[in-house]
């Protein structure tokens, strides 16, 4: 006790000299500092025996939490969106068949004639592998639509987030969840390892045959041509660019680089 009372007083004297008055101060030649390098102190701590040695106690007084509404709120929207994976995946074999009407200009308005715009657009199917089951009023075409490398891959990165995501999700709700029988913990990420049975089941369901169907009708005055098309929107948005044609109630905003 007599040593900490003694630093306590040498701690105090330089401050406690500032306070008196000029007449009872040293000369100021005479004035020497105290200096305490932080060696001296630790010295002195450490000499003091175990019971001086204050003791601070840390204190949780503020419990962190978070809304329980709001998370199982979020949990039961994302279990609702998450079937769209099912879905992406399934929708990925199949065609997206979409109905479209464009217009170009006719004959008699410096465009293109009846016959010329059947020829390229004849043209441009046998070009991608198509050929014409029925040729008449509407001209039918078929094609074979080889699998995708890229899509394969595709798939297999979004789904192996999609699990990414829901093995994160299982983590945080069943923390406390040991395996059955075994005892040990549950690794939900192991769900990502099944992320390539995505492309393994797109490629096994092989080629896809597409259909597309188009029908040209010429207005009276040979002013305007019109081409109804039905089949798969990729094919269709393809089409359209690579033959200019407009479609019907749109009208067509030249882009900055066009």
């Amino acid at each position: 006790m007599k040593q900490s009372s003694l630093l306590f007083l040498l701690l105090l004297l330089p401050s406690s000299l500032s306070f008196l008055p000029h007449p009872f101060l040293p000369p100021r030649s005479l004035q020497t500092p105290l200096k305490l390098s932080p060696t001296h102190v630790s010295d002195f701590l450490t000499s003091l025996p175990l019971s001086e040695v204050p003791v601070i106690e840390f204190k949780d007084t503020e419990i962190t939490s978070y809304s329980k509404n709001s998370y199982y709120a979020i949990l039961g929207l994302y279990t609702l969106s998450f079937p769209g994976l099912w879905s992406t995946i399934k929708r990925s074999t199949k065609a997206k068949v979409k109905r479209k009407t464009f217009i170009t200009p006719g004959e008699l308005s410096n465009g293109r004639s009846l016959r010329q715009v059947a020829g390229e657009i004849m043209a441009y199917f046998k070009a991608n592998n198509y050929e014409v089951s029925s040729a008449g009023e509407t001209i039918k075409f078929k094609g074979l639509v080889a699998k995708s490398t890229s899509q394969a891959f595709f798939l297999t990165f979004c789904t192996a987030l999609c699990l990414a995501s829901l093995a994160l999700v299982l983590q945080i709700s069943f923390i406390d969840t040991k395996m059955p029988l075994i005892g040990g913990d549950i690794n939900w990420f192991y769900l990502v390892l099944l992320s390539p049975y995505a492309g393994v089941y797109y490629w096994k369901s092989g080629d896809r045959e597409d259909e597309f169907e188009c029908k040209l009708v010429e207005s009276d005055d040979q002013m305007e041509v019109e081409v109804n098309v039905l089949g798969d929107e990729e094919e269709i948005e393809r089409m359209w660019r690579k033959l200019e044609l407009e479609e019907k109630g749109m009208v067509k905003v030249e882009g900055l680089l066009d």
